[in-house]
């Protein structure tokens, strides 16, 4: 039976989840384009353009991890609603300046103003735990882990379909999408955080550095946001090689990588809307956190010595169980701090997720690079995704050990 509590939450995690649909879409519409908007500025120079889009890759996390923490703490003290709206017109306005952009400069700094805005996730994260009992955000956080899906899978699909009309098309669209959120959550988004719960602004922990500091107060949490940072690295490994990997180990064309892609998508989301509700039930949030980073680390290792595409394909709905994990450490973390903290923990994790998208890359392409080269000391393609699996089964034993008192 619904209760008067149920209904308003039902009701602001169906508006989250529909945010973070449209932020995702929004982001999904301009991935295909903006590697070809850069090689059109550089005259079809596709080594330069590499270098260039890996540096706009570069300081978008670099923007994450500055800025997270600060906006999480904003959240803390003005609410969640002002940040999320925010984001979104900043979002919408910064997808108009890189339509617009007359030069190389222009898209650099559109970029530099995404990373900065694209803060919605991580407000989002605050928001359900506002709202979202503590025994049901694992699935809750579930939920927006198939909004995240959907719009990784549609948004590129569509973008590449804008692009073939004009380049540009698609920041047009994706402009539209995230100020319709905007205006949308005008209207209909309440606010999640009573006044009451809100905590001063402290600038001292509105940085990165500061806001890392609340993870180490509680040794539980602190062991959970190892796991954290260790998976959100690991993951770095898929963006930043898997085309290159799927291409010289397999022959892979655009379209068996994109198909590929979107089966990794449908498996995602299969596991994050369907099995995490039932999971939590079944087997508690350390159990499916443990269980999930096992199986994560089981899909790595498949994907790095499958010696066809098809065996590649195995190693998919394993891979996906992964899923269970992030749910189960986001609800443990989210009931490690109090109603006020919500924010500056939302925006630590987003500084962690910052970390990895500053390390990770380099990391990975350098040893797929190193076990391909001619120097290399065994040819070994799949050496990045061996190298995920040990940092998922190190998380795993880190998330075992760091939640075994509860």
């Amino acid at each position: 039976m619904t209760t008067p509590q149920t209904a308003p939450r039902r009701a602001a995690v169906a508006f989250i989840f529909v945010t973070v649909v449209l932020d995702m879409l929004a982001l999904g519409l301009i991935l295909p384009m903006l590697p070809t908007l850069v090689l059109e500025f550089l005259g079809g120079d596709t080594p330069r353009a590499s270098e260039i889009y890996g540096l706009f890759g570069t300081v978008w996390a670099l923007m994450q991890f500055v800025c997270s923490p600060l906006f999480g703490a904003l959240s803390d003290r003005i609410g969640r609603r002002p940040v999320i709206l925010m984001s979104n017109i900043g979002l919408g306005l910064d997808y108009v300046l890189m339509a617009l952009a007359p030069t190389l400069a222009w898209l650099f700094a559109g970029r530099v103003i995404s990373g900065i805005t694209a803060a919605t996730f991580a407000t989002a994260n605050a928001y359900i735990a506002d709202v979202t009992p503590p025994e049901r955000r694992a699935a809750s956080f579930g939920l927006l882990g198939v909004a995240f899906g959907i719009g990784f899978i549609a948004g590129p699909a569509l973008g590449g379909l804008l692009g073939a009309v004009d380049a540009r098309l698609s920041f047009w669209v994706a402009a539209a999408l995230s100020l319709a959120n905007a205006l949308y959550g005008i209207f209909v988004l309440p606010e999640s955080l009573p006044r009451e719960r809100r905590a001063p602004l402290s600038w001292a922990r509105a940085n990165p550095v500061g806001s890392l500091m609340l993870l180490r107060a509680h040794p539980q949490l602190f062991g959970l946001a190892a796991v954290l940072f260790l998976q959100n690295l690991a993951h770095t490994s898929l963006p930043a090689v898997f085309v290159l990997y799927a291409g010289y180990r397999y022959g892979w064309d655009e379209r068996s990588v994109g198909l590929a892609l979107a089966g990794v998508g449908i498996a995602a989301m299969i596991v994050q809307g369907g099995l995490v509700k039932p999971a939590t039930r079944l087997l508690g949030e350390r159990s499916m956190l443990v269980l999930g980073l096992i199986f994560g680390a089981a899909g790595f290792a498949i994907y790095a010595v499958a010696p066809t595409g098809a065996l590649f394909c195995i190693g998919i709905p394993v891979m996906a169980l992964w899923g269970l994990a992030g749910p189960a450490a986001h609800a443990m973390m989210s009931r490690r701090v109090d109603a006020s903290a919500q924010g500056r923990l939302q925006g630590a994790n987003g500084s962690l997720l910052g970390m990895a998208g500053l390390l990770g890359p380099g990391l990975f392409t350098l040893s797929f690079a190193a076990f391909i080269g001619a120097g290399a000391p065994i040819l070994l393609p799949g050496a990045p995704f061996l190298l995920a699996a040990v940092l998922l089964a190190a998380a795993a034993l880190i998330g075992a050990r760091a939640t075994r008192a509860q």
